[in-house]
Formats: C-alpha cells, structure tokens, sequence
C-alpha cells in the first residue's frame, strides 16, 4: 500500500490512473520551512521533510510517499505563488523561457508497529517551453484559479497546457509525480512492486 503524503488531487489522480492502490494521508512535515539555493537539493529536501511527518495509521504497513514540486529559470526557484500578484508575478517570468521543473520523491518503508524502515530520495527533471503571455493572457488565467497551491503559478494537466509549446521529460514530472520513479522508489524500500488497484 502506498501512503501519499500529499493533499495535491493530481497527485492522487496521477496513481489512480496508473492503477496503484494509495491512501492520502496527512503530514506534520512543513516543506515551506526548507530554503535551499539549488533546485533539486530543494525539491528533494522538502519531499523528505513531509514524507517524514506522514501520519500512518496505527497498525499498517506498506510504504510512504510524498513528492515536491520546485520551477527554475537559471538560478531564480518558483514555488506556490503567495497570492495572485505573485502569480502573475510568476507567470511573467516564465513566459516566452524554457524552463525546468524539478519533482523530489521520497519512499519510506513503514511497519505495522509504526517503525520507519529503508528511505530512497530521487528527482525527476522536466524541460518545459512556453508561449510569450501577454498581461490579458495571465489575467485570464489567473480567474480561472488553476494556479492556486502550484509550483510555477500553473497546471498543465488542466487549461495552463495553452501554454506549453514543448516538453522535454515525463509530463507526470511537471504536473508533480513521475511513475517511473515511484515504483522505483517502491521497489528499492519495500522489495516489491506497488499494489495495484482490484
């Protein structure tokens, strides 16, 4: 069983598609808190910190994963935006780039009696191209409240892909989980493949 630490709906979404049977699960871990200059010692860092606060139910097994989400433009690192002035803010830097988007993943193997096991950390890298937005363009966006709690102030998964001109990796990676990767992780902490849904 997978424990997803995460309250994003597309990551859920991400493996009720691929079939693989999860349970979200809250997390104490506060990945704000984590101020890193390099993207993926960040994105990798966060991920960790909520993996490591996942609340498990008492008496189940299996294996905790929680993943973070960090865009770059050289050296500048976007997260969530604060409002919609950084939205937008955001959103105008990232216009007409290509970009990168980093996802952190973290596995760690949890026992029955509560007791953590083997941890595997790993980073997932997209390349994504956008489209030069005029200030009509994000406004519109920003009314759709799609760039509300996402890296980058925008969901390719939903209407933010108007966008996108290219893609160069897996686009699990931009929209915040890379399959690949998981069920690497999985195997690597627990032995095994990832349960797959009935």
């Amino acid at each position: 069983m997978i424990y997803l630490a995460s309250q994003s709906p597309q990551r859920a979404g991400l493996l009720q598609q691929a079939g693989l049977r999860h349970v979200v699960v809250p997390s104490t871990g506060d990945e704000e808190q984590v101020q890193l200059p390099h993207p993926q010692a960040l994105a990798l860092e966060r991920a960790r910190i909520k993996a490591e606060g996942a609340q498990v139910p008492a008496g189940k097994a299996g294996v905790i994963l929680a993943a973070d989400t960090v865009v770059a433009v050289g050296k500048q690192l976007y997260g969530k935006p604060k409002d919609d002035a950084d939205a937008a803010r955001i959103l105008m830097a990232l216009s007409g780039t290509t970009h990168h988007v980093i996802t952190g993943h973290c596995c760690i193997l949890v026992h029955a009696d509560g007791s953590r096991g083997h941890a595997a950390c790993a980073v997932a890298l997209a390349a994504v191209t956008m489209r030069t937005l005029t200030p009509s363009d994000i406004q519109a966006y920003l009314a759709t409240g799609e760039h509300r709690g996402r890296a980058g102030a925008y969901a390719m998964q939903e209407t933010g892909d108007r966008f996108v001109v290219d893609v160069q990796g897996a686009t699990g990676t931009v929209i915040g989980l890379t399959l690949e990767t998981v069920q690497r992780l999985y195997r690597e902490v627990a032995g095994s493949v990832p349960e797959r849904l009935p």
